[in-house]
């Protein structure tokens, strides 16, 4: 099963809708999960043009989200997979700021990533994907692998081209990688 991943459109204020380099960065995924931020139904049809979408909410509750598809926590299970979707992971000695090599330089050395994620989730989950940093970022700790696809339009707050993920898993595999919109 092959799944885009997507955060942090913030349409309208990023624009009418997320930029058309997600169409080629989507071509041929089953799915599409939004980490959240996509602030409007027309965003989430938008994508539902290229494939049905599952969208994650956050703290700052759905400015005209359809609450028929959005939850703060969500767990799937895809080809005997289990994804937990969040749009703000908080972990311990972390706080929001899940960034690139942050766990490996601050998370407790004497603790683990996967039960602290399953406290997070209610059940053990070996695929996190999250956003709200609109920093691309794909590590491994604990045998879980944690995916923030970034944000397509908006690089550093700045409007522009940025990053989604693609996430690849079949009964013994999983795989995932970072796609740079302004290289297609």
């Amino acid at each position: 099963m092959r799944i885009g991943l997507i955060s942090d459109t913030h349409i309208p204020s990023s624009g009418e809708a997320p930029p058309d380099e997600v169409i080629e960065a989507f071509r041929g995924v089953d799915l599409i999960l939004h980490a959240g931020h996509a602030y409007t139904a027309q965003c989430i049809e938008w994508l539902e043009r290229i494939a049905p979408v599952k969208s994650a909410e956050s703290w700052l509750q759905g400015i005209s989200e359809s609450p028929m598809r959005t939850s703060t926590l969500q767990v799937f299970e895809f080809e005997g997979h289990r994804v937990g979707m969040t749009h703000e992971l908080i972990l311990k000695s972390l706080g929001d700021e899940v960034l690139p090599g942050a766990i490996d330089r601050y998370y407790p050395k004497n603790e683990s990533i996967a039960q602290a994620l399953e406290v997070i989730f209610g059940q053990p989950v070996d695929i996190v994907v999250f956003g709200y940093t609109h920093q691309a970022m794909l590590e491994e700790h604990d045998g879980v692998l944690l995916v923030n696809p970034g944000s397509p339009n908006l690089v550093r707050q700045e409007i522009g081209l940025g990053t989604v993920a693609i996430l690849e898993v079949t009964p013994g595999a999983r795989a995932a990688h970072i796609i740079d919109l302004a290289t297609l």
